[in-house]
């Protein structure tokens, strides 16, 4: 009798608790898609004219690259949301002054200290808090939902970087809840997202499933010969339009320069 109890409420809890019903989906028309510029002219033709609004771009990049300068020069084209995690907030300003940008237009979500410096200013050692890491990826959903509701449409949203989300110790769920949350806010507001992702340093297949969910992929390399080194720009991935098949050479002098000759060997 005791051997049947136990099996009926095995039973009973395995059994669906409610059936939920597909709903229909809000098939409301999406905003109209418009060009937006880079700030990179030579990078806005190869484009053709710029980047589509509401895109989530991925800057897939070497980490020796300096490609957080291509996220210094996007914020001169627009209001940017700058969510810093890697470094103080006044030392990215900084360094985008150096390279004779303006910093007027940036609005900072300072990741850092919140996830880093303790309120009486002292450094702490997050690094592998599971609790903590879950909790600076609500901080910063809460912050672009409170971004989502001022409505600007014509705005950048940069993340410098993706990675650190990506070494947080969480579960993959919530990085994928996070992803769904900026892809929403981008959507929704018709703006310009750019994720600054490290190549060669996470795990695959939760890189794979951010890759796949990003409209435009910015791919930076490294390209070494004996004589001198060469930094490469490919854009595999352009979702709505055919991406560029062109290796674009690049160095960083006063911004990201673009090399137009065809010869990138």
């Amino acid at each position: 009798m005791a051997d049947e109890k136990i099996k009926a409420a095995l039973v009973q809890s395995l059994a669906p608790q409610q059936t939920k019903v597909a709903t229909a989906p809000d098939m409301t028309a999406a905003p109209q898609q418009v060009n937006r510029t880079t700030a990179i002219p030579i990078l806005d033709r190869t484009l053709g004219g710029g980047l589509p609004s509401g895109s989530v771009v991925y800057i897939f990049a070497d980490a020796k690259s300096m490609a957080e300068v291509f996220l210094y020069q996007f914020t001169q084209a627009r209001k940017t949301y700058y969510f810093s995690n890697e470094r103080h907030p006044k030392y990215v300003a900084r360094d985008i002054k150096n390279y004779g940008f303006k910093a007027d237009n940036i609005e900072f979500a300072d990741i850092y200290s919140a996830y880093y410096i303790t309120p009486q200013g002292e450094m702490v050692d997050n690094v592998g808090n599971e609790f903590v890491d879950a909790k600076i990826v609500e901080f910063t959903e809460s912050n672009l939902r409170k971004i989502a509701t001022e409505g600007n449409t014509d705005v950048n949203l940069i993340f410098d970087s993706f990675s650190f989300y990506l070494n947080l110790n969480v579960n993959p769920g919530v990085i994928k809840r996070l992803m769904n949350v900026i892809y929403e806010a981008t959507k929704n507001l018709n703006c310009m997202s750019f994720l600054y992702g490290l190549k060669d340093t996470h795990e695959r297949n939760l890189e794979n499933e951010i890759l796949k969910s990003c409209d435009v992929i910015f791919e930076i390399e490294i390209e070494k010969t004996s004589e001198k080194i060469s930094s490469l720009l490919s854009i595999p991935k352009l979702r709505g339009r055919v991406p560029s098949t062109e290796m674009l050479k690049f160095r960083v002098g006063e911004g990201i320069q673009i090399d137009t000759t065809k010869d990138i060997a």
